[in-house]
């Protein structure tokens, strides 16, 4: 039994009523177009979806139990409006316009993004440097009364629909390549200019965009927290990132074996259909049975992150079991559909290609184990057991 409460799955009955409605039916043209509607995010304030932590007096619901998050995307990538990256907005950046900003700020930024009237996206990835932040070009420089940002980063969800991005950039002239400062770059600024919505191997709904700044006027109330301390903002949130994906990632590797499931079931080959092979047997238990554990740590993680004991190792590992296990389960599916599972017309292909990036962004898989690696052949070294 997992661990909601009554008025939480009263939210995801309501949740899940607002997507068969509003975002669901939309999809097939958002994917054509290439970008979800603004009015995906407008309608999920209307009704109180989107942001849900901030306090009232912002907007909010003032509830910072994450599981109404981990409702969200759950529901979310059930009903398949997983390019819908309504949780990057919500619970990714939004929480850096409160824990790093001041008063002033908060009562700037945060009633709009609750109300879904500005998107929200973070910008830190450039072609030379993703994983490792330290080889980041983008600069700002601190020109008196405002500082001034140039260079571009890529690969940015929500790029092109974002009206306030949260920018990293290096300090010019600071001794340490960590030296960062986080600011919030407001679309219309001048010099502040988007490139193309990025073409992908999946997520097609998602806008995916390069961005540029050309001697771009950041005001000193637009920065966040203490520059030069940016890098180590970013890092704050890393652990929260990563649960985030980790409930998406078991929540598609739970959607692929329903569909799956169902598929075996009604398909008929050699007079009885493919859930009557023991092969196909073997597998989907094997499947079934490692979601469920995973599911149970992720339980335990959402738990621990509610108390403020969710470590970045912990995160890491979670990201990285769920992440492959979803690829695993992807994979399988699409074996089993056999040919059909390379037709557009099944859920589980284009479930396929959408879910090959989550092995790759908050953390590549590789990452993940070379966080995990160095841990244990640390002296501070613990295992669950001890």
């Amino acid at each position: 039994m997992r661990n909601f409460t009554e008025e939480q799955d009263m939210f995801r009955e309501a949740y899940r009523k607002f997507l068969e409605a509003e975002i669901a039916p939309n999809m097939p043209q958002w994917r054509e177009d290439g970008i979800v509607a603004r009015e995906a995010f407008t309608k999920a304030g209307e009704q109180g979806f989107l942001m849900i932590w901030p306090d009232e007096k912002y907007g909010g619901m003032g509830d910072d139990d994450f599981r109404y998050e981990q409702i969200i995307i759950e529901e979310t990538v059930r009903q398949q409006c997983g390019e819908w990256f309504n949780s990057l907005h919500s619970r990714l950046v939004g929480p850096y316009l409160y824990k790093f900003a001041t008063e002033e700020q908060r009562e700037r930024f945060l009633p709009p993004c609750v109300s879904g009237e500005k998107i929200l996206a973070i910008a830190m990835t450039e072609p030379d440097a993703g994983s490792d932040l330290s080889g980041m070009r983008t600069s700002v420089r601190d020109a008196g009364d405002h500082f001034v940002l140039n260079g571009s980063k890529t690969y940015i969800s929500n790029g092109i629909n974002a009206d306030l991005v949260i920018v990293a950039a290096k300090l010019e002239g600071a001794d340490s390549s960590h030296a960062m400062v986080l600011m919030v770059v407001e679309r219309g600024m001048e010099g502040f200019e988007r490139g193309r919505n990025l073409e992908k191997m999946g997520l097609k709904a998602q806008d995916t965009a390069e961005i540029f700044f050309k001697d771009v006027k950041i005001p000193k109330d637009n920065v966040l927290g203490e520059p030069g301390k940016g890098f180590f903002y970013l890092m704050d949130g890393l652990a929260e990132e990563r649960l985030l994906n980790a409930v998406g990632t078991l929540s598609g590797a739970r959607k692929a074996f329903d569909v799956t499931r169902e598929f075996v079931m009604q398909r008929k080959a050699f007079g009885q259909t493919i859930a009557d092979f023991q092969n196909t047997q073997f597998q989907m238990a094997q499947m079934d049975a490692e979601i469920e554990v995973a599911q149970v740590y992720l339980d335990h993680c959402v738990e621990m992150h509610n108390l403020g004991k969710l470590t970045a190792n912990m995160g890491a590992k979670l990201k990285l079991i769920g992440a492959e296990l979803e690829w695993r389960m992807m994979d399988l599916g699409v074996q089993l559909h056999g040919g059909a599972g390379y037709m557009q017309e099944y859920d589980i292909c284009r479930m396929f290609t959408d879910a090959r990036i989550s092995r790759i962004y908050a953390g590549t898989s590789e990452i993940m184990k070379y966080i995990l690696g160095r841990d244990i052949f640390s002296d501070s070294y613990t295992s669950i057991m001890d």
